[in-house]
Formats: C-alpha cells, structure tokens, sequence
C-alpha cells in the first residue's frame, strides 16, 4: 500500500533572496514555488550555483529570506524554525560529524540537541546503527571510519529524532558506486515507511531511480517540474545515439545534415536526438572509424538541454 499523501509538509510560495548592496545584488532565489506531498521523494537538480543549498537553508530558516512564505511541517519560517526542524532530519553536503565521540556517541549526542532523554535514545541507537550497516563499528572513532561508512552514519544521525522531513544534499558525493547503491537502498526503505523525502544531486541516475518529482532550477529559477519520466518525454527525443571515433567529425559534416536529428556536439562525442534512430544507426554501421552508442534518452539528456552544457563555477 502507498504510503504517499495528498497533503504537503513543505510549502514555499515566491521565495526570493539576494545577497550584496542595491549597487551590486546577487539573485540567488528568484520567485522559486514548489510542495512536498507526504511521502513522496522530491529532487532539486541545478548546476553549481542555481540555489539548491541556498534553498534548503531558507527551508530550515538558517537563511532569512527577502520576500516569500515558507511553511514546514506547520510551522512558519523562519519565524517558527525552531519547532519546525524539531520534525526535520538533515544529511548536508559535508560530513560533520564529531572526531572526539565514538559512533554510538555522535548518535546519543545529536539527540540531546532535540531533547530527547538519553533512554530514548539508547533504545534508537541500535536500530540505528543496523540500518547504516555500521553496528560492528558503534565503539569506533570517526577517523576509523571510510568515506562511505562516515555517509551512512550521518545518514542515520539524520533520523535520531524520527524525522517527518529529510533534507539531503548530494548525500552520495565522493562514494564509490558499491556505497552509493547501499545508501540509494536505505533511502528506498525511508520512502517506504512514509518518511519524505528533499534531495539535491548531481547524480542523473540518482535523481530518476529516487525521485517521484523534481525541479530543475537554475539562476534560481525553477524551469522544469514533474515526474523524471513525464519531463524526458516532454523535453527530448525518446532516442539518442552518441557518435564518437577518429572520424566522428568527418562523419558529422559529409552525414549529418541528412539525418533526422538533432545534433549537440560536447568535446569528440555526437549527440543525436530522434524519435526514430533507425536509419541514423543503420548508416553507422557502414562508417570506417566511427563507434556509437545507441540508448533511451534520460535525465541527463534534459538536464543539459535545459541548463546547457558550459561549465559552471
């Protein structure tokens, strides 16, 4: 049974916010409205600089906003902040966990910031640790820890309070692919026991196995919502085929014009988008010193049309 809600935890309406005098500002947040249903994972996608981190601080009220409403779990922010991120888990880009406390101590610590007594707590610890896989590790120092063990701590210190809300940013940064799969597992089991989830990434893939919704922002500005599914088939081809090789270029400019599709061209790689690659590919598989790749389009494909492919600081 869906444990997915109509009624939305998180509300921001026309949230705005600029950094600098009137002579020099800095729009960070311009007019950005979204909700979060109960239960439902909702991604923020944007290149480095569109606001995602600038947004979840405003939604925790870390971050006082020019103009716009914020309200969480019932609570105005920031006005009611406090009590509001009293129902609110954060994962932040950054591992910040306690060097001179052991595992089980960054757990029993971060709870007391919630006031929760250290019986109730003890009892969470357990279950806590089995679900971060790290309950042969409860005695060890944080230094003792690998990158992906350090991850999935913070992670479970996130849920210490039982967490309506769980804000993530790019929670699987740096991990190789083996701790990425595991947190993307334990995530699932969050969603499955009601829990909602806001996450930020860089990771396409992520973003579409995870994500029931998302918004992809930039400057900003919110330029894309909906479904990873409903925003591919509504943006791009359903096609692409990536040309690349020592004669990918002399292929381009004696075939290319012929074809029908689209052609981006990043670095010595083609892309070509089509709703029908057919012949596109049957001719490849004549070309001296061509090799493609013939696959779905995907959410990386829409997030480069819709943000461009230059690189952001």
């Amino acid at each position: 049974m869906s444990l997915k809600s109509d009624t939305s935890i998180l509300n921001v309406t026309d949230l705005r916010k600029s950094y600098g005098n009137k002579g020099a500002k800095t729009i960070v947040i311009d007019g950005l409205s979204f909700a979060l249903r109960k239960g439902e994972c909702y991604g923020l996608l944007g290149p480095n600089g569109a606001g995602k981190t600038t947004t979840l601080r405003l939604c925790l009220g870390l971050t006082t906003p020019d103009s716009g409403q914020i309200l969480l779990a019932g609570h105005a922010v920031p006005g009611d902040a406090r009590l509001a991120r009293l129902r609110v888990g954060v994962v932040p880009q950054g591992d910040n966990l306690d060097p001179d406390f052991t595992v089980s101590e960054n757990l029993l610590v971060f709870g007391r910031y919630f006031g929760i007594p250290d019986d109730v707590i003890n009892t969470r610890i357990p279950k806590l640790l089995e679900f971060a896989n790290l309950a042969a590790k409860q005695h060890a120092r944080i230094n003792e820890l690998s990158g992906g063990m350090r991850r999935r701590l913070t992670l479970a210190r996130s849920l210490v309070n039982d967490p309506d809300l769980i804000f993530m940013d790019e929670p699987t940064t740096g991990l190789d692919p083996q701790a990425r799969h595991m947190i993307w597992e334990r995530l699932k089991t969050l969603l499955s026991q009601g829990k909602t989830i806001l996450l930020t990434t860089h990771f396409m893939d992520e973003a579409e196995r995870l994500c029931d919704r998302l918004a992809v922002v930039d400057h900003g500005k919110m330029i894309a919502e909906g479904s990873p599914r409903d925003l591919i088939a509504q943006h791009i081809e359903s096609e692409v085929v990536e040309i690349y090789g020592d004669n990918a270029k002399d292929w381009l400019n004696k075939k290319g014009p012929k074809q029908p599709a689209r052609i981006e061209v990043s670095g010595e790689t083609l892309f070509c988008y089509t709703n029908d690659a057919q012949a596109l590919v049957r001719d490849l598989q004549g070309a001296q010193g061509v090799r493609y790749i013939h696959r779905p389009a995907n959410l990386e494909d829409l997030f480069l049309k819709l943000t461009g492919r230059e690189m952001r600081d």
